[in-house]
């Protein structure tokens, strides 16, 4: 089969047919030209619009078992060399370089004689910058299993001449999923250039003594007997065309010497299971030498966290070394039925020792709590997520990026117009989601700056008594606790405690939005006095059509005590939210005569 497509490609040689007959297609650890005949991508298209470059490959038996498993980082080296970097450049039309790579879970481990699937694109394109998605699965010829294995965002930046920066065009998606990717994507990029600081924020807040586990350590080990040093020479290989080194073949370097220190704790093979999200602060070139440190940060009951630094020098006499690349990698060991093994505790060294494992023991409560934020499905209760230090800018990320989701949504089906404002409904699962959009005399930020403070929604919207600002998190995200009006059938006002998200336009065309969520404090549990809500997803979407008229856009993912304040047919367009939205436009009209008077005086 693999075979099959070399030749359509018209690309076969005897090395190959000798090579495939021998060995079959091997995944080899070191990428070369060849790898390129594997391949799959098509010419026909415009930069950016063509469909997955895909790689398919078997792993070669070597010298291991038939049900080994492959090595993770193996997958990154060669995508990286081969895939992931194709789209970039198609799109950037010069060389792109690897600039950081997000948390990768890796869901399964691969057997030798599995088929590997690599999928890669580019999701959006910034200044000078791009976002390529990578998905990896594997299909058992045997069994005809499919699984994925895991899936990643990759940040490319692409070069020019003396390693200039090059503005790109930007992309234009197609498909419904593409528009989906495009607008989160931005959102994601927020989210990388926060990431520290998240970290920071949340060793500043926590306790700087750091509590031990309660298990006993009186055989903890000392983390300076798992410390692991290498040191790699860079060939043509392990570069690309510009001579830079390979992300992927930097981390399959940093995985080698991660997993031997994890061993040293537990003396056994231990599995990769995830990679913190990471960034190159520089480039390594052929003929570089380097520097591979490892050490087991921290172990907590079924898992470890291995810290490691890569540093690159020229010469051999060479003092001074860069500082390429530091990653933290999450191993677990596995019995026999593969569950997970308890595993002995570390002794971490004063001083350096001790922050390090206080920051391993931050990163695994982010971990755990964006998994949390991630994993919520709509379906599931509860709804309102408690909001945390730790989980901040995932629950922005996770509030924002649901709501372009609905946006971007392609069933939307025009229930009625009545003069200027239009009703769309959309049925999907449980839930049934409304918008309600009317373009408005005013200019998108004015209108932007009027809608997100929920403070003076009041005046419009008949359906709140009053919002008080709980929690300002940044500039761009606020905690509010909402009181509205009583309900038909009960006997006393719901309240809420929402979190609002708001977004300038990352682009030209790109909306203003506002994104609203529920979520949990413990400074404001449920009261006696009113009915705790909930809303999933809710928000407002502001185009600019000209300088002067905006489209103003409400969605709502309806929950069922939204539903009660609908009067009457859904169908039909209700009469109260038609009201509500024609008390929006009167306040946006009002409010911008009144600013600008403001501003004249």
């Amino acid at each position: 089969r693999c075979l099959l497509k070399m030749v359509k490609g018209n690309i076969i040689v005897p090395e190959d047919i000798l090579s495939f007959c021998c060995n079959g297609l091997q995944v080899s650890p070191v990428p070369s030209p060849k790898s390129h005949s594997v391949c799959k991508h098509s010419n026909g298209h415009q930069q950016g619009k063509g469909p997955w470059p895909a790689v398919t490959g078997v792993t070669s038996l070597g010298q291991r078992s038939p049900h080994a498993p492959r090595t993770l980082s193996t997958l990154l080296q060669v995508a990286d060399a081969v895939c992931f970097s194709f789209p970039a450049e198609r799109h950037a039309g010069c060389p792109c370089v690897t600039a950081s790579m997000d948390d990768i879970y890796f869901e399964h481990t691969i057997s030798v004689g599995q088929v590997v699937n690599i999928k890669a694109k580019v999701n959006r394109a910034f200044n000078s910058s791009m976002e390529v998605g990578i998905q990896v699965s594997y299909e058992d010829l045997c069994s005809g299993k499919h699984c994925s294995i895991c899936k990643a965002y990759a940040t490319f930046v692409a070069q020019g001449p003396m390693g200039s920066k090059v503005r790109l065009e930007p992309l234009t998606p197609q498909t419904e999923e593409e528009k989906i990717e495009y607008s989160i994507a931005a959102e994601r990029r927020r989210m990388r250039l926060v990431h520290k600081d998240t970290l920071k924020d949340l060793l500043t807040s926590s306790s700087q003594e750091t509590e031990r586990e309660t298990r006993d350590g009186s055989g903890a080990v000392p983390a300076e007997r798992t410390r692991v040093e290498s040191v790699e020479l860079v060939l043509p290989p392990h570069a690309n065309h510009q001579g830079n080194t390979f992300g992927g073949q930097i981390m399959a370097w940093m995985e080698n010497v991660a997993t031997i220190a994890a061993s040293r704790l537990c003396h056994a093979h231990p599995t990769l299971r995830a990679i913190e999200m990471f960034h190159f602060r520089g480039p390594s070139q052929v003929g570089d030498r380097l520097v591979l440190k490892a050490i087991v940060n921290n172990a907590f009951k079924n898992s470890m966290e291995v810290g490691v630094c890569a540093e690159a020098y020229g010469q051999e006499m060479s003092i001074s070394r860069r500082h390429i690349n530091s990653a933290f990698m999450t191993f677990v060991v596995l019995d026999q039925e593969g569950h997970p093994r308890t595993l002995p505790m570390v002794a971490p060294e004063p001083g350096d020792g001790e922050r390090r494992y206080r920051e391993a023991s931050a990163r695994k409560k982010i971990r755990l709590d964006r998994k949390y934020v991630v994993s919520c499905k709509q379906t599931e209760v509860p709804l309102s997520v408690p909001w945390d230090q730790s989980n901040k800018v995932y629950l922005s990320y996770n509030n924002v990026s649901a709501l372009k989701m609905l946006v971007a949504n392609a069933n939307w089906a025009l229930a009625r117009e009545k003069e200027k404002v239009r009703m769309y409904t959309l049925e999907e699962d449980k839930f049934l989601s409304f918008r309600i959009e009317m373009s408005v005399c005013i200019p998108a930020s004015r209108a932007f700056s009027l809608l997100s403070n929920l403070r003076r929604r009041h005046e419009w919207d008949s359906h709140y008594v009053s919002a008080e600002l709980v929690q300002k998190v940044d500039d761009d995200d606020m905690i509010y606790h909402v009181v509205s009006q009583k309900l038909r059938n009960e006997n006393k006002p719901q309240d809420f405690v929402i979190l609002a998200s708001r977004r300038k336009p990352c682009s030209k065309g790109d909306p203003y939005v506002v994104a609203f969520r529920s979520v949990t404090l413990p400074t404001h549990p449920a009261r006696a006095e009113f009915t705790r809500g909930e809303t999933l997803c809710s928000g407002f979407c502001i185009w600019p059509e000209s300088e002067e008229m905006s489209k103003v856009a409400y969605y709502n993912q309806a929950m069922p005590g939204y539903l009660n304040y609908v009067t009457t047919n859904v169908a039909g367009l209700s009469s109260d939210i038609c009201s509500t939205f024609e008390a929006c436009e009167k306040f946006l009209l009002k409010n911008k005569e009144d600013l600008i008077s403001r501003l004249q005086d």
